[in-house]
């Protein structure tokens, strides 16, 4: 198609109204003379992994937080969400034979999609929370008023967060000899737990072995693990971008890899301009009323050079709708000949909200979803690539069921997400453990 013909591109979606249009312009300049947070070797890195995952030689694994807060960004708070996060692929590692791709919605998850502009309060209209890089949670004029320099904060606070999950993941502190010590309460506590106690004394009897052959287990003590969150303020995405100087393409430096949401999905939106002009490795999210010849278009678009993981498709389809709505959409894709990765997010078609008002998601039914997706890989003989969670290291009460035996009753008691309900810690391992067996299958 000429680019006479070609459709115009709309404008961008989901984009906050800010109040004071030169303090943004400003604050972009400012995010534009920036270091970058990440590097384009580490991205394009990512991109070879996660073509081992399109070839169905490698899983893909995303976890982490619905919405980052500043006030959640301490040190704890991000070790415990990134050994969870690395707990959950040593059992999808070790129990599933295959490797594990890492990475967290961690370091830049600081804006949210809103399904309206304004959020109403006892006949009270506030603009609607978009994330802590944009606005506050508190329900106050003040709180709610867009303020450009948040976005400052954002990387700042990006930018710690990398800085430890770096030294984490090299220091050490990672060495998959002390899996045993972070599940002990996990392991003594149930019955899943059990199972992972028999995987860890395994990989401890192999790392006694390799150290009996006088080898130096150093993929052992480090780890790779890549940083992801939604490109969704362009703002923000625009002005990290940056031109590699050894190879003239562009990278958006805010993060290893970006997604598209299923509300900024359109094959000539702005965000999906956005994405095409950048080197990272990028996904899009796919929900049941996505019609599988405009997701084919998304993906010529996307990925028009049939590139072996810069494209993943993450289905968040819902429980009911996976067998008969995803079918369809993959032997669309497969039939076009993009070399996509089919990743499942089990969460956000499965929100409701309980009695109290108070948004959760039930075990059983972010198991199924991915019990379907598995089978439909199954009959049409292609690839269940990878699953994305919202999850949290610590012991929230915002998802019921599990073995963690959350009720509705107990969501009080521990809710402490920004936005939409995670799993906590023992939900996410037994997750993992579920699909580890659905991939060893």
């Amino acid at each position: 198609m000429s680019p006479q013909n070609s459709p115009a591109v709309t404008s961008a979606k989901q984009q906050p109204e800010w109040p004071d249009a030169g303090e943004l312009n400003r604050v972009v300049k400012e995010l534009k003379a920036l270091p970058p947070l990440v590097f384009a070797s580490e991205c394009d890195l990512l991109t070879q992994r996660l073509a081992d995952v399109s070839r169905g030689e490698a899983f893909f694994l995303t976890g982490g937080d619905c919405a980052e807060t500043f006030a959640a960004n301490t040190a704890n708070s991000v070790r415990a969400r990134l050994k969870t996060v690395l707990q959950m692929a040593v059992v999808l590692t070790y129990g599933a034979t295959l490797p594990v791709v890492k990475v967290g919605r961690i370091a830049g998850q600081y804006f949210k999609p809103r399904s309206s502009n304004e959020e109403t309060i006892n006949g009270i209209s506030l603009p609607s929370y978009r994330g802590d890089a944009i606005n506050d949670v508190a329900f106050t004029p003040e709180a709610r008023r867009p303020d450009p320099q948040r976005l400052i904060r954002a990387y700042k606070s990006s930018n710690a967060t990398l800085n430890l999950i770096r030294s984490f993941s090299q220091d050490g502190s990672a060495d998959l000899r002390m899996v045993h010590a972070w599940n002990r309460d996990f392991v003594a506590n149930s019955d899943s737990g059990k199972k992972y106690d028999q995987l860890a004394k395994d990989i401890d009897r192999a790392l006694a072995f390799m150290h009996a052959c006088g080898a130096d287990p150093v993929e052992f003590r480090s780890v790779e693990f890549f940083t992801a969150h939604e490109a969704l303020l362009l703002d923000y995405e625009k002005a990290m971008s940056r031109t590699d100087y050894v190879t003239g393409r562009t990278y958006d430096t805010s993060a290893h890899f970006l997604w598209m949401g299923e509300r900024t999905r359109e094959p000539n939106g702005a965000h999906a301009e956005f994405m095409s002009s950048i080197q990272n490795p990028i996904g899009c999210k796919v929900g049941p009323k996505a019609d599988p010849a405009d997701v084919v278009k998304m993906v010529q678009k996307l990925d028009p050079d049939k590139t072996p993981g810069r494209l993943t498709l993450i289905s968040r389809m819902g429980v009911g709708n996976v067998l008969e709505k995803l079918p369809p959409i993959i032997e669309a894709v497969e039939k076009s000949g993009h070399p996509v990765i089919w990743v499942c997010d089990p969460m956000h078609g499965n929100t409701r909200e309980s009695a109290s008002g108070l948004k959760t998601r039930e075990f059983s039914d972010v198991l199924s979803e991915i019990k379907d997706f598995f089978t439909v890989h199954r009959q049409l003989g292609t690839h269940p690539g990878g699953m994305h969670i919202e999850l949290t290291g610590d012991d929230v009460t915002e998802c019921i069921g599990g073995i963690s035996g959350v009720m509705e009753k107990d969501l009080p008691m521990r809710y402490e997400t920004a936005c939409d309900p995670r799993l906590n810690r023992v939900q996410a391992l037994e997750l993992a453990f579920q699909v580890s067996e659905m991939l060893a299958k």
